[in-house]
């Protein structure tokens, strides 16, 4: 265990090491500055800019010391927002992403264990193609759109549910579905094909002839081993929900940090975008370690050790 988790650790680093790397060299790349603008600024001005964020000194020099940074977690100040710092900016946005990309993981999963199970159960029956159907059509439809639609429905139309606003627990509902929607409609789907092959493998046929019950064959057995396909991708599903969507965020004027990337992409605020996906891809090696964890114990039979004793 000591050696999986130290050669993950070291994978993540290299990870961190080489995102960070690319975005540095990328935005760079970039015509123009983040200080351009429609009406130009003096010379002596831009000097003075360029001297108080240190973008005068030479590009090794640059990064160099932006490695610095990251190693002592230090995300440098933000370009738009005036003497604040990237990590302030991470602090107060990402618990508000966290919780509305947490909500639409748990309604995801808890609608594609439920949904999924039963259609997956019942193949080829007509509540199995009404499924198939509403599957294939959260699948396809934008997040943006659906969200629209929630909005004018229950917001603007009935009035149940609130819209543009945060602070509520009632705030999170209409987000929180468009979110999870296409994920919930992916997982389902996912789990419906798994269990249906599972269901005809030999070791179910075994498990009915030793004289079980079909609920404890399908919930002990075909479920158990079918989870393993939907365990590998909502590591990489929950980090990118957490990280909250950022058209979701701005339909519903979430105060999230999808709204902030947004933002410091129009502004090229460098510190801030490279801020933001250093968290992100952090996020999403850690989901993905979580997963290979959880794999052992879903599946007896996939273990970690440590190597050859």
């Amino acid at each position: 265990m000591h050696r999986f988790l130290a050669g993950r650790l070291a994978q993540a680093l290299g990870v961190l090491w080489l995102v960070a790397t690319l975005t540095f060299v990328l935005l760079r790349l970039v015509p123009g500055g983040p200080f351009d603008r429609e009406r130009r600024l003096p010379p002596e001005v831009l000097a003075n800019i360029a001297a108080k964020y240190r973008l005068d000194e030479p590009l090794p020099a640059q990064y160099l010391r932006y490695l610095s940074g990251l190693v002592r977690g230090d995300l440098g100040l933000s370009y738009r927002y005036v003497d604040r710092t990237v990590n302030a900016i991470v602090a107060e946005t990402l618990p508000v992403s966290a919780l509305l990309g947490g909500c639409a993981f748990l309604l995801a999963l808890a609608v594609a264990l439920l949904v999924g199970l039963f259609a997956g159960a019942r193949p080829d029956t007509w509540a199995d193609r009404l499924f198939l159907f509403v599957a294939t059509l959260g699948i396809s439809l934008p997040n943006f759109i659906l969200g629209a639609l929630l909005a004018w429905l229950f917001s603007l139309r009935l009035g149940w549910l609130p819209s543009g606003s945060w602070g509520a627990p009632a705030d999170l509902v209409l987000p929180a579905i468009t979110l999870g929607a296409a994920p919930a409609a992916y997982l389902s789907h996912l789990l419906r094909a798994t269990l249906i092959e599972n269901l005809g493998a030999d070791f179910i046929r075994t498990a009915r002839a030793k004289g079980l019950s079909e609920g404890a064959v399908l919930l002990k057995h075909a479920l158990r081993n079918s989870l393993i396909p939907v365990l590998t991708v909502c590591g990489p599903l929950a980090a990118a929900l957490v990280t909250g969507s950022f058209v979701v965020e701005y339909v519903f004027a979430v105060p999230g940090m999808g709204r902030f990337y947004i933002s410091a992409v129009t502004d090229r605020d460098y510190p801030v975008i490279m801020g933001v996906t250093i968290v992100y891809t952090a996020l999403l090696v850690l989901a993905n370690l979580v997963v290979d964890l959880v794999y052992a114990v879903v599946d007896p039979r996939i273990k970690i050790a440590d190597g050859p004793r």
